[in-house]
């Protein structure tokens, strides 16, 4: 049995990410500090300056991941003066320019977020999951993550026409919509890009934890045991916590020495090496 290798350097991701290899990472699952967010722990980057700080970050991380790999962003707009900042699109942008390629982009449905009234707007309930690669042909295992076909399909599926059994037989195997007839008597489905997950409530002592099922479903999707998941912004070692429980080398960079502790507590000790 081979040992999982959980790696947690402790520093700034700007300045450490020069001793990750080249091409060794398979999936870059993170979520950055949000604009002019924590200010008390990580400085809080205004939505004006945050393309600029994260650009040489997301540089290294484009170094890093294999050509096959994938980068996974969690990140949330925020208001200004009553009106959406753009400082998500923009970044997005900002990215494609950098040479990533923006494939897909996932959606984190809260359900039990708290309710809230402003002058204009309702609460956010989701946050946006950026998935980016550096090639268009990158590994993802989309069986691991289908899910139960439901109840609905009874009467979905049911009596189709035969313009539903054959129509539209796209070569580039496009999925449910084009040829229904495909999952008649199947248990199992693949899942849409949205996922309904309650928010972590405990948050474990740091205060923008996400649950445990968030990185468990993308590793799931884009990696393989012995792969290697890397976090950047580490924050409580949930990724780094998942990856090892699932099989997977992890290496997490995390600024707040207090949190780099909390990350060696959380993973098996046999199993962690601290820098």
């Amino acid at each position: 049995m081979q040992t999982i290798e959980t790696k947690v350097i402790c520093g700034d991701s700007r300045e450490l990410m020069c001793e990750i290899p080249d091409n060794s990472v398979d999936l870059i699952f993170t979520s950055p500090p949000y604009a002019d967010q924590r200010k008390s722990t990580y400085g809080g980057v205004t939505p004006d300056e945050y393309v600029d700080w994260f650009l040489p970050i997301s540089a290294e991380l484009l170094r890093v991941l294999k050509p096959t790999g994938t980068f996974v962003l969690n990140i949330k707009e925020k208001v200004v003066d009553s009106e959406r900042s753009t400082y998500v699109l923009e970044l997005i942008l900002a990215l494609r320019k950098q040479g990533w390629l923006w494939t897909e982009e996932f959606m984190w449905h809260k359900k039990n977020s708290f309710p809230g009234k402003w002058s204009n707007r309702f609460r956010d309930s989701w946050e946006r999951l950026l998935q980016f690669n550096k090639n268009k042909k990158f590994s993802m295992y989309q069986d691991a993550v289908r899910v139960p076909i439901g109840d609905w399909a009874k009467d979905r599926l049911k009596n189709l026409s035969e313009t539903d059994k054959t129509r539209d037989n796209a070569k580039n195997g496009s999925g449910f919509g084009k040829n229904v007839s495909n999952w008649v008597g199947k248990d199992t489905v693949y899942p849409t890009n949205v996922i309904h997950l309650a928010t972590e409530c405990n948050n474990k002592n740091h205060s923008a934890a996400f649950p445990e099922q968030l990185p468990e479903w993308f590793i799931k999707l884009f990696t393989q045991e012995q792969d290697t998941v890397l976090d950047p912004f580490a924050g409580s070692g949930t990724t780094l916590v998942v990856a090892q429980r699932m099989g997977r080398h992890s290496i997490g960079i995390e600024i707040m020495p207090e949190y780099c502790e909390m990350i060696k507590d959380a993973v098996e000790p046999a199993q962690q090496l601290l820098l």
